[in-house]
């Protein structure tokens, strides 16, 4: 799966700060539903659901937050840079500061798990997370999220 499908890049953020995993979420949704003309609730509930069937903290500092979104007609993306890491309930239990946010047209049947097996499988590769880890500019995060394979 090309990067360059999921994510434009205005949707690459640098977050300054985040107190906790709620107000990421909460922020992250925000956003989200500035670019995609929604009301904020349509995205945030949605995620909070998600993740109270279990966190999408996945390890390593990385999350991966998604939830089906009814009114869409495409997948949307944000990847964000934590300033500073958030305590997520992660597997491994370590805080985050690289989240991915895929929301999930709700008639999307099973896409979806073609792009978060994709954005999974990328976000493992430590090479990938450290050079994330070090870009200082959205620019730079967008460059090296799109080029790699």
């Amino acid at each position: 799966m090309d990067f360059r499908d999921l994510i434009k890049p205005e949707q690459v953020l640098i977050v300054p700060r985040a107190n906790d995993k709620e107000q990421l979420l909460r922020d992250l949704a925000q956003r989200a539903a500035s670019e995609l003309k929604k009301d904020v609730a349509a995205i945030l509930q949605p995620l909070l659901a998600r993740e109270s069937l279990g966190s999408t903290g996945l390890g390593q500092g990385f999350a991966l937050p998604h939830a089906r979104i009814e009114g869409i007609d495409s997948f949307f993306c944000l990847f964000a840079k934590l300033a500073k890491p958030v305590p997520f309930e992660a597997v491994d239990d370590k805080p985050v500061d690289l989240v991915f946010l895929l929301l999930i047209p709700a008639n999307a049947g099973s896409d979806h798990l073609t792009a978060l097996a994709a954005i999974s499988r990328h976000l493992r590769d430590k090479t990938f997370m450290e050079n994330l880890r070090k870009a200082k500019t959205p620019g730079a995060l967008y460059s090296l999220i799109v080029e790699h394979v």
